[in-house]
């Protein structure tokens, strides 16, 4: 009798090995993530949210290193930094490669109102420049404040733009001599400018 319990014991033990060597588990597959041209769509997605950013922005996508390189020109910094943010919104840790240009839009003098003069009147004031009493001195302002504002060269904010008969006065600080030069050159460049004082300081 003992040995019968021990041949039956010896052949389960055999049948259980056989079992745990088979594996019934499937094998693992591997999801494969977006396609550069799938990451390209979900950018392109998010910034058609915006017009104006949408028609502007051209999209580059590399998915393998969750990166996407952004271009194009828009007409101010806000849209810039809105493409971007878009951009970003498409995808958790999103690498954004910012390559836009921002060209503000120059308006003619024939298309200047005394209406968007009384507005700009105002924001000089507001930023302590000095404008003379006619619509020209406004509109050379505007475009020359324009035209600094999309210079990645000139610090905008810290350049003040005085316009009185034509004349332009350049006023504050900047960091390099070369910025105090491009300023000028700007404001020499801007039709209906007669002359330019640069009073701007290297600090």
């Amino acid at each position: 009798m003992r040995i019968l319990i021990t041949s039956a014991v010896a052949g389960i033990l055999a049948v259980s090995g056989a079992l745990t060597g088979c594996s019934t588990t499937a094998p693992k597959t591997t999801v494969a993530g977006p396609s550069d041209s799938d990451l390209e769509r979900m950018v392109k997605a998010k910034l058609s949210t915006d017009a104006d950013v949408s028609k502007a922005i051209s999209v580059d996508a590399n998915a393998d290193k969750n990166e996407v390189k952004l271009t194009g020109t828009v007409a101010s910094e806000t849209l810039r930094t809105r493409a971007v943010d878009l951009a970003k919104s498409a995808k958790d840790g999103l690498i954004i490669t910012d390559k836009i240009d921002v060209k503000p839009l120059e308006v003619s003098r024939s298309e200047y109102t005394e209406d968007m003069a009384r507005i700009d009147r105002e924001k000089a004031k507001s930023t302590g420049d000095t404008l003379g009493k006619s619509i020209d001195d406004t509109w050379i302002h505007t475009k020359i404040t324009t035209k600094l504002i999309g210079n990645s060269d000139t610090p905008a904010r810290k350049i003040n733009v005085d316009v009185v008969d034509g004349v332009v006065t350049l006023r504050g600080t900047v960091e390099t001599a070369t910025a105090k030069e491009e300023a000028e050159q700007v404001a020499k460049t801007t039709d209906g400018v007669k002359r330019v004082r640069n009073l701007l300081k290297v600090v």
